[in-house]
């Protein structure tokens, strides 16, 4: 026999593949902390998608692909008229979600957002939920959706504590395509082997370069690549419970697999087992539309906006004391072309609050941005890592993001050094960031619904068990227009 002959014998699926196909299957979600911070992250991702709506070049992707298109029991888009079919409902959602960089994070060896997967989950969970009601079924329950919620965030975040996909050059949202893939497969019905067979067609799946993330060519399609990655995963679904045969060997298989084309020929590796442990240490973006290795430094700006507003011209320089992750994604010199190259940069989300003493949406605009005082300002600054700011950042018990500043006056005096290593929306200090989110989804929900919808939706989510027990479908039918 040749040496260079393929052997046919059939692999079993990789390891990786049979314990998130487990995982989803088997695992009871217990901790009352889980499926109670399940519901805050419902309530924040879901009013980061109605703020997104304001602005024009994130709606003007909306809606169906083919005007006109009637689909039976369609999905809904949060915020909108829409009805679409589920794939395309989930690449709206999670374009919604994402595009103003306002929903959770998770920040380990790689960087997302979990709450991505909502998209998938919120369009395919509406649809069926439709679609039984309308049979005389059981439909699914808001309950089904945390639950889902709860183990999309996990696997996405379990795979990220170890694994940069980054420093291979791949994005994120592959995380997103393979968490979605496989509790939107889950929800569909698929028994064992198609879940397997599913999470298999998302691995070799085509993954997404992290160029659109990076100068010089930072742009909006980071704003909807989670959403194409959601949607992605529902089409995968699809196609597998149409009967679509599995990869097994999609990962391992030499030369050809995931590890060998994509990672450099390394295997993945794992802190810990497949819990609940993601979304009760999720990262909630509460008070700033920021990337959100910059969060505590923007926190520390608007501390100090008072002490320097008057004396902007009087400035030497300013020291910014940050972590490694901080300074490879948003550390940026130059010419800011669009509204995505400014919210991944930490000098510019540094010099708006600042000037200004906040930072909103608004000001990563092309009006906002011409402001002559802030690029000046900006070469003023002078990024250093702190050893222990970076340690800390992967410390399990820990997990900080922590930023100071420091700013020197051409006179010789000083500010103190101003210094956060816990964001608000960080674990640590969640009794004092939830009337905060709470107060950001009021807010969202003001700014598209009349008043008193706009309060049955956020009376019904402070409810714990009334929010489980609603249909899906009829809380989507609260947040239609």
């Amino acid at each position: 026999m040749s040496a260079n002959v393929d052997i046919a014998n059939r692999p079993d699926y990789d390891p990786v593949i049979q314990e998130i196909a487990d995982y989803v299957i088997d695992y009871e979600i217990s901790r009352i902390e889980a499926m109670d911070t399940a519901r805050y992250c419902l309530m924040d991702t879901l009013g980061c998608g109605l703020m997104a709506l304001r602005f024009p070049e994130c709606t003007k992707h909306l809606g169906p692909l083919v005007e006109g298109t009637v689909v039976p029991h369609g999905a809904r888009v949060p915020g909108t008229s829409f009805r679409l079919d589920p794939v395309k409902a989930a690449w709206d959602i999670g374009c919604i979600i994402r595009w103003l960089d306002f929903n959770d994070t998770w920040l380990a060896a790689e960087w997302g957002h979990p709450s991505d997967n909502l998209g998938g989950i919120l369009a395919i969970a509406d649809f069926l939920s439709q679609t039984r009601a309308a049979k005389g079924k059981v439909p699914f329950t808001m309950k089904d959706v945390l639950e889902a919620m709860v183990k999309a965030h996990e696997i996405q975040g379990v795979l990220a504590l170890e694994n940069s996909f980054n420093r291979v050059g791949l994005d994120h949202v592959v995380l997103v395509k393979v968490a979605s893939t496989a509790v939107v497969t889950h929800m569909m019905g698929a028994d064992r082997e198609q879940l397997l067979a599913a999470i298999s067609q998302a691995w070799v799946d085509g993954q997404a370069l992290r160029t659109y993330r990076h100068a010089p060519n930072a742009g909006s399609r980071k704003s909807w690549a989670a959403g194409d990655a959601t949607s992605r995963a529902v089409r995968l679904a699809d196609i597998t419970m149409r009967g679509e045969m599995g990869i097994p060997g999609v990962l391992s298989a030499p030369t050809w697999g995931f590890y060998d084309v994509l990672f450099k020929g390394q295997k993945f590796k794992f802190q810990r087992p497949f819990g609940s442990y993601v979304m009760e240490q999720i990262l909630f973006k509460i008070s700033f539309p920021a990337e959100f290795h910059a969060q505590t430094a923007v926190e520390c700006a608007v501390q100090l906006h008072e002490q320097v507003q008057h004396r902007i011209q009087e400035i030497d320089r300013i020291v910014l004391t940050t972590h490694e992750s901080a300074i490879r994604i948003i550390s940026k010199v130059g010419p800011l072309n669009n509204p995505a190259d400014r919210d991944h940069c930490l000098q510019y989300m540094v010099a708006i609050p600042l000037l200004f003493g906040d930072l909103r949406a608004e000001h990563y605009e092309d009006g906002v941005a011409s402001d002559p005082r802030i690029d000046p300002l900006r070469e003023k600054m002078i990024v250093e890592e702190d050893p222990r700011y970076s340690q800390e950042y992967h410390e399990p018990d820990k997990r900080s993001i922590a930023n100071a500043i420091q700013i020197f006056f051409k006179d010789g005096s000083k500010t103190d050094k101003v210094a956060m290593e816990y964001p608000i929306g960080h674990r640590r200090r969640r009794r004092e960031g939830i009337p905060v989110l709470e107060a950001k989804f009021q807010n969202a929900l003001a700014s598209r619904f009349p008043s008193r919808q706009a309060e049955r939706i956020f009376a019904l989510c402070q409810d714990k068990t009334a929010l489980e027990a609603t249909p899906v479908h009829e809380f989507m039918d609260m947040m239609t227009i």
